[in-house]
């Protein structure tokens, strides 16, 4: 297990360098110049001059890349063309906003997603199935943006229930972890309903039933287990999608949580923020899904093995080709 976790942390680093790779391609095909942001139109050129020798934007592409990778080693993202601060810095003030948020999201995703799914697995190929379905598809065909400004609408406008913008309250956070979840229901709707589907066709549930059960106890400590496995594994994937569709939802309802400080950042050519922000981001996905991965053991034990296995495998396979090349 030490192994496995050790060779998906070694993974994180090409991930990350393609990641910072990429940002540095869009960076230099996007129009726009920072210093146009940051100087008035009567700036002499001179004075642009001077602003961009001291951001380092007339070194090349190449050297600033380089450059950029080895401040990441060190843990400094950069300073923020705006505000002369570390990039960091103004990150982890900004995270715990998006982590709430996130996770509330998934929640809301999984209390909801994963009775529907259940459900309509066992009311297979009836009015409720295709209800459900097709409900669950409408939510993901939803745009964000579009469901926040409904809720916005019928929740702050009409009933004056909750705010529309800002986190004067708690009561801030609802809409936006409502709008997320709700695009993450889908997903795990349909994925719960065709991996319960799949459990409760095997020998062991025939078997329970058989020994007089009743279905409910079936359902929870026999089936829900092994069907939660799969909706385990796309948690990682989904959280992925939600600290994406943060950077919008945050927007719309002005929380200042990562989202909103790329979107402000990429508005005003702020790269060192955009970059820091984005792979920030890309940090936090992977190890989340590392984290992912090591629950799936505490699901069910017995898959603590095959960790152990694919690690032994890989060993073995480096061995057998060492003897190769030596003979």
């Amino acid at each position: 297990m030490t192994k496995f976790v050790l060779r998906r942390v070694l993974l994180m680093i090409p991930i990350l360098l393609g990641v910072t790779l990429l940002i540095f391609i869009l960076r230099a095909v996007t129009p726009g110049d920072p210093v146009d942001s940051l100087l008035s139109q009567n700036a002499t050129p001179e004075q642009r001059a001077e602003l961009r020798e001291e951001l380092g934007l007339n070194d090349p592409l190449v050297i600033q890349f380089f450059r950029y990778v080895k401040d990441v080693f060190t843990g400094d993202l950069g300073l923020s063309y705006s505000t002369r601060q570390p990039v960091l810095g103004e990150i982890l003030g900004r995270f715990p906003y998006t982590l709430i948020i996130c996770f509330g999201a998934v929640t809301i995703g999984l209390l909801l997603g994963l009775p529907l799914g259940v459900f309509s697995a066992l009311k297979q190929y009836t009015w409720v199935d295709s209800t459900i379905l097709v409900l669950s598809m409408l939510f993901a065909a939803c745009p964000g943006f579009v469901l926040a400004l409904v809720l916005i609408t019928i929740f702050s406008v009409n009933l004056g229930w909750l705010p529309a913008v800002g986190l004067a309250s708690n009561l801030g956070y609802i809409l936006p972890m409502v709008t997320i979840g709700v695009s993450s229901l889908s997903r795990y709707t349909r994925i719960t309903r065709s991996s319960f589907l799949e459990v409760i066709r095997q020998d062991y549930i025939r078997t329970a039933r058989a020994k007089g059960q009743t279905e409910g106890k079936i359902i929870i400590r026999h089936a829900f287990r092994n069907a939660f496995i799969p909706v385990a594994s796309s948690i990682g994937i989904q959280i992925g999608h939600q600290l994406g569709g943060a950077l919008i939802v945050e927007t719309v309802f002005g929380i200042p949580g990562i989202g909103k400080y790329i979107g402000d950042a990429i508005t005003a050519r702020n790269f060192p923020s955009v970059q820091g922000g984005v792979l920030f981001l890309a940090f936090v996905f992977t190890l989340i899904n590392l984290l992912v991965d090591l629950s799936f053991v505490w699901i069910n034990p017995r898959l603590k093995s095959s960790f152990v296995y694919e690690s032994e495998s890989r060993e073995k396979r480096i061995l057998r080709k060492g003897a190769r090349e030596e003979r």
